[in-house]
């Protein structure tokens, strides 16, 4: 075997991202709420950058047409395959420029990782006393509420069952879900108990399932399927003075529950009809009066409120421009800036160079953080401008004049790389004259009319939605009446696109719209 040693020249393209560049892109595609904890996080950390007192003004608000050219500080942070960055690096090198001394970065790697190396002491310090706002925020906020399984066990602590069935009983509310239901199998439950050192048989569990029907409240909870979380729910109301139903009416609740409720849940009327002797028109009183029953009865104990949403920008109508403007909500976000008092330190030559290297570094971290905030903004403003630019419509008419608009179309008309654009809208929520959304639901592909208008998708499913609203209940169309019924307004979907769509829509199926009078 013979082995050769020898040279080659290779041309090959690479991209390479340095630290730096990732960091801006994360902070890009931060929502306003995440940058807020990541600005309090450096804050905390970083000794040589600190918060101006007072929030920002409204400047940013700029009619939606007036597009321009960006400026230096404007210029995105455009990773494209195959450059080589030298902008962005020309861009940091323009920026740093200010304070070249203190970007003279000389420590070693060894005295940078040291864990207990003691910074100077932080200029403008909090004074002895003062109150810290965070920590006062945090002593006002409220407590989380008790879990589903807390507030059962809690209920079963003070139940009258006897004390043999106390243990099953807990391991029963233990296998709770959410809705309220026991859906895991008994044997398996006394198996697991048992893994765990626990003397318990399926039998044992059956006895205790009925007392904890019967203990827990809201009435359902502890139920093995939907039939029998129903019945309970109506034997409860047998007990209750105030309910308004009589004997008679849940009598034949209690019927089409017990043997048809499948038959029910697939809106086969006629055929529950049939086979009960009822007309249609006292099943359907029967269904208003089963309407009262939850299906999930353990989502009464648990505070199912939606976290709210706050936006990253808004939408406004302005009268004197007669355009829609858009702006950043991001005026409660501190104003950064570097501490001079540091500045001027990491340029002493008299302070140890230990101390000058932490100095160097921090002030390094923090003017690139200030930087990728004013880039975030500016990259966030202009692709907002071009959405509101040409979803004017939306504001006025609804989602049925949503057009499309590719985010390639919105990188091609600001000369940045689609994958900007992408960071750039991920997570954010824009607040309009019809509410809030998130700004991804602005970027849509579509389809085009026959009189060649565009039409974006959304605006295709909220016409079949208008479609379905305008049906006769009791002939409500099919999938192939709803695609003849969109051809006449121009729109050609095929049967399978309208199954799917009403599919996304939430829309039962013609057979479970149909009403009988």
């Amino acid at each position: 075997m013979r082995f050769d040693t020898a040279q080659h020249m290779k041309l090959s393209q690479s991209m390479k991202l340095a630290p730096r560049m990732i960091q801006s892109m994360e902070i890009l595609q931060m929502s306003l709420a995440e940058l807020q904890e990541r600005i309090d996080q450096e804050l905390e950390s970083n000794v040589t950058l600190e918060a101006l007192d007072g929030s920002g003004d409204d400047s940013d608000r700029v009619p939606e047409g007036d597009e321009g050219g960006a400026s230096t500080s404007e210029r995105e942070l455009d990773v494209k395959d195959g450059g080589d960055n030298a902008d962005d690096f020309e861009r940091l090198n323009e920026f740093a420029s200010s304070e070249p001394e203190a970007f003279d970065d000389d420590a070693s790697p060894r005295e940078r990782s040291n864990d207990n190396y003691e910074p100077p002491a932080r200029a403008n310090s909090r004074l002895e006393g003062e109150r810290d706002a965070k920590m006062d925020a945090m002593a006002n906020a409220a407590a989380r509420d008790a879990s589903l399984t807390d507030q059962l066990l809690e209920q079963w602590a003070f139940s009258e069952a006897p004390e043999d069935l106390l243990e099953p009983g807990r391991l029963l509310i233990e296998h709770i879900d959410d809705d309220g239901y026991i859906r895991t199998p008994l044997e398996e439950i006394a198996n697991r108990a048992r893994r765990d050192g626990v003397d318990m048989t399926p039998e044992r569990l059956e006895e205790a399932i009925e007392e904890v029907q019967l203990s827990l409240d809201p009435p359902g909870i502890g139920a093995r399927d939907a039939r029998e979380c129903l019945l309970m729910q109506l034997d409860a109301m047998g007990g209750d003075p105030e309910a308004s139903i009589n004997p008679e009416e849940r009598k034949a609740v209690r019927e089409l529950i017990a043997d048809h409720l499948d038959d029910l849940m697939h809106n086969r009327i006629p055929k529950v009809a049939q086979r009960t002797g009822m007309s249609p028109e006292q099943i359907q009183e029967a269904l208003l009066r089963m309407r009262r029953l939850r299906l999930h009865p353990g989502r009464e104990l648990v505070n199912e409120s939606a976290t709210p949403v706050t936006p990253d920008a808004i939408v406004e109508w302005d009268e004197e421009s007669r355009a829609y403007i858009v702006y950043l909500t991001d005026g409660r976000l501190p104003n950064l800036r570097i501490n001079r008092e540091y500045a001027l330190m990491s340029k002493d030559r008299e302070l140890p160079k230990t101390d000058r290297d932490f100095i160097k570094t921090n002030l390094s971290n923090a003017q690139w953080l200030i930087e990728a905030v004013e880039q975030r903004r500016n990259t966030l403003l202009r692709v907002l401008r071009v959405v509101v630019a040409a979803q004017g419509d939306v504001f006025e008419r609804g989602w049925e004049a949503l057009k499309p608009l590719p985010m390639t179309q919105v990188a091609d008309q600001l000369g940045i790389h689609v994958a900007t654009v992408s960071r750039a809208v991920a997570g954010k929520h824009l607040q309009t004259p019809r509410g809030v959304f998130a700004l991804r639901k602005f970027f849509t592909g579509g389809t085009q009319t026959e009189s060649g208008e565009e039409m974006s998708w959304d605006a295709v499913k909220a016409a079949m939605k208008e479609v379905v609203d305008e049906e006769d209940k009791a002939k409500p169309l099919s999938d192939e009446a709803i695609s003849k019924a969109l051809k006449g307004r121009g729109i050609d979907l095929a049967r399978r696109t309208v199954a799917k769509y009403r599919d996304q829509l939430g829309i039962p199926s013609a057979r479970l719209r149909k009403t009988f009078s």
